[in-house]
């Protein structure tokens, strides 16, 4: 029960990773704000999951607005935030093309909307901390791919690729961690940041067969193998770990 006691919102709640966050988190004792773009996923997944396990709410990390109502949401029906995981992944439609057919415009504008979208987050969040003067453990979530080149070997014989959008942003993310946590200093606000090796989703045999000869033991994983890790940057158990990011991968990037 490290999380006991604890309010958390938890933002892309409804995905694939933010599912086994809630109900990680909860199971660890931590009350949960479940929040995601889609209120249709969000319904989904509550009927699931059981409608009075967590409460829900809409959000749009690319709008202050909404990121702001967000967390006055939480204080109304949890009290003051403790933290939030970010788990968000915003982008266009032409998001996913290989590098040598992106154009600037459509590379510019999932930078917006992603790496926007974790800034305008993490800054509302900071704001929060700040005004509220309690500690706050903010966790984003980045990836391999933002610590390592890609092994664009390992998309061969499939139609798959690594978008270099994706590298972009969660390489910066990781910056944005140091920056908001030595411009915080002393304030008691956390920034860091889970970075997953590749996550299970139905990847065709071919792709699965080169990945996980990478890897150490499992190869691809569970989105239940990346929530201890969110839960210690979440508890007190980090309490002196902040800018910092914590590698899930199973030795993919070693």
């Amino acid at each position: 029960m490290m999380l006991k006691g604890k309010n958390i919102l938890v933002v892309g709640a409804a995905g694939l990773l933010g599912r086994e966050i809630v109900k990680s988190v909860i199971r660890e004792g931590g009350q949960v704000v479940a929040a995601d773009v889609s209120a249709e996923a969000l319904d989904s997944f509550s009927k699931t999951f059981g409608s009075s396990a967590f409460e829900s709410v809409e959000i749009d990390i690319t709008s202050k607005d909404s990121v702001f109502r967000a967390i006055e949401f939480c204080e109304r029906t949890m009290g003051a935030l403790d933290g939030a995981v970010n788990t968000a992944y915003p982008r266009n439609k032409n998001y996913g093309r290989k590098v040598l057919e992106v154009t600037h415009e459509d590379f510019s504008e999932n930078l917006g909307l992603h790496l926007g979208g974790y800034f305008i987050f993490m800054q509302q969040c900071a704001a929060y901390a700040q005004e509220k003067g309690e500690p706050f453990s903010l966790v984003s979530m980045s990836s391999i791919y933002g610590v390592m080149a890609p092994r664009f070997e390992v998309y061969e014989g499939s139609n798959m690729t690594m978008p270099v959008e994706y590298a972009a942003i969660k390489s910066a993310l990781l910056h944005l961690n140091k920056y908001f946590a030595s411009y915080m200093k002393g304030s008691g606000f956390r920034a860091n940041s889970v970075s997953p090796g590749g996550l299970l989703d139905g990847q065709n045999e071919r792709f699965l067969e080169n990945y996980n000869s990478h890897c150490m033991e499992k190869g691809m994983l569970d989105p239940s193998d990346i929530t201890g890790a969110v839960n210690f940057l979440l508890s007190d158990s980090s309490r002196y770990m902040a800018g910092q990011n914590v590698i899930v991968d199973d030795g993919f990037s070693v």
